[in-house]
């Protein structure tokens, strides 16, 4: 099944998330050539592709994984919560309707 999960920033988390980038990037690879990843990116501070020194607010991935519960686990895992980039995490089944 499909989970999203939902990472919230910390404030000023720019140089944090640079630096964890990545080992972030890399088990986000690692689900992409597992074939589970369906989606994955941040989300910018301000209304802009390249928000520059305003940073990201969080971000959204959407990934198969066999339970809330492993979903969950991997999310826990993240470099960038390790890494005190994320404040929160959440974790929900995700059900695809459209396109």
């Amino acid at each position: 099944m499909l989970y999203v999960i939902i990472g919230e920033d910390v404030e000023n988390s720019l140089a944090q998330r640079l630096a964890t980038r990545p080992a972030h990037v890399e088990r986000l690879l690692a689900l992409r050539d597992a074939g589970r990843l369906f989606v994955a990116g941040p989300n910018p501070l301000i209304d802009s592709e390249d928000p520059g020194e305003a940073g990201f607010s969080g971000s959204v991935i959407i990934a198969e994984f066999d339970s809330l519960e492993a979903a969950q686990r991997w999310a826990e895992a993240d470099p960038y919560k390790a890494a005190g980039v994320y404040q929160r995490v959440t974790v929900k089944p995700f059900k695809k309707v459209l396109p």
